[in-house]
């Protein structure tokens, strides 16, 4: 009688590294701490995104137990309210197969012999979450490849290399929340009518908002500053420009734009700026003196006739400026605490005898330290300009 032999250890190795492969492919080479990782900051994502729904319809002065019992309410609806009309009735029906007791019934044919039929609902229910889930994951393949196309799309609306500019050097670099940002970071040249009156432009703008909504009016932002930027008027005029056109874009106010915008004129190593609601840019003189550029007016898109008033600084050598928006001071680690003005300007300190390029990594790995392994909740964007002997 042939008995069964038993596998050799050279015969297990296929298997194993099968399996390994297999392993690979999923975890896309991801150790276990990382994956850990990944899964913790997508399920706290995951419960912001929800619990800003079940806070907005959550009652005061409920009972403990009244609270409970609505969270819980609020909870599912928020989820099943996050699914189409069709998929609700999907999931509504996995939800009762899955809860309601296994069973079947008996019938007799044409010769009275008795069959019973028995119906496993668990499997039943199963199988249409398993559904559910393949819709969702078609519905995110798609969105996931248009976002990557609007993300091409968007790095192209942004500078590549930073360019060779008389009297200073610069270094820039952004890093989106989600796929497409809000944030806005330009350096483009601005001719006059003649060219003693040619100024480069230094924009960085930051749209309420994140994602696609975000990103859409960034690029509307980017198409204005440009275009508008053609007209021989004045600083001033030309954000007033902007800002008209913003508001006839920002939903009443609701999607304005902070923006600080400057000219720098190459010859007098002068900038000539307008702060709109941005985030106070930094510059630290080679004294160690720090000044803020606090000079302009509202976000643009907010009040159609505001105005805005120009500011101008000389750049002496050694003279360093950092322009930023609000995701990097406002970056949380997680024990809540903010980056903040502080770490950024001791970042800075340490590094005024380099050079742009160098201060921003030293300050992007600072950030991440600092951040460790909490997600990012909104864009981050640094512009850093140094005054050289030139």
């Amino acid at each position: 009688m042939a008995t069964a032999s038993t596998p050799t250890s050279a015969e297990r190795v296929p298997f194993r590294a099968r399996m390994q492969q297999f392993w690979r492919r999923v975890t896309e080479g991801m150790e276990l701490t990382q994956l850990w990782s990944q899964f913790e900051s997508e399920t706290r994502a995951s419960y912001r995104l929800y619990s800003r729904d079940v806070a907005a319809k959550t009652p005061e002065g409920l009972t403990r137990r009244g609270h409970r019992l609505h969270v819980v309410k609020e909870f599912f609806w928020a989820v099943l309210e996050k699914l189409s009309p069709a998929r609700r009735v999907l999931l509504l029906a996995a939800l009762v197969l899955l809860v309601f007791p296994s069973g079947g019934f008996s019938y007799h044919d044409s010769s009275n012999d008795m069959h019973v039929v028995e119906l496993d609902f668990h499997f039943f229910g199963g199988l249409l979450l398993f559904l559910l889930l393949m819709l969702e994951i078609a519905d995110r393949v798609v969105m996931k490849r248009d976002l990557q196309i609007a993300r091409e799309i968007q790095t192209w609306l942004l500078p590549g290399a930073p360019p060779q500019i008389p009297g200073i050097s610069i270094a820039y670099a952004t890093r989106p929340a989600n796929t497409v940002a809000g944030d806005y970071y330009d350096v483009f040249p601005r001719p006059g009518k003649t060219p003693e009156d040619s100024r480069v432009v230094f924009a960085v703008a930051d749209v309420a908002g994140k994602s696609i909504p975000a990103a859409m009016l960034m690029a509307t932002f980017q198409a204005s500053l440009k275009t508008l930027s053609t007209a021989q008027v004045a600083l001033p005029e030309l954000v007033g420009n902007m800002n008209k056109y913003a508001c006839s874009n920002s939903q009443g106010g609701v999607r304005f734009t902070t923006a600080f915008l400057a000219e720098y004129d190459a010859a007098r190593r002068v900038f000539t700026y307008i702060n709109a609601g941005h985030n106070t840019p930094i510059l630290r003189r080679s004294n160690g003196v720090i000044e803020r550029l606090d000079v302009g007016g509202l976000p643009l898109g907010i009040l159609a006739d505001a105005k805005y008033e120009s500011a101008s600084v000389g750049l002496m050598p050694g003279d360093w400026l950092i322009i930023f928006t609000d995701g990097l001071v406002e970056a949380v680690n997680a024990h809540d605490e903010e980056f903040d003005e502080p770490r950024l300007l001791s970042a800075l300190e340490s590094g005024v005898s380099t050079t742009p390029k160098e201060l921003l990594a030293r300050l992007m790995a600072n950030l991440d330290l600092f951040v460790g392994a909490t997600p990012q909740h909104d864009d981050v964007t640094c512009l850093l300009v140094k005054a050289s002997q030139e």
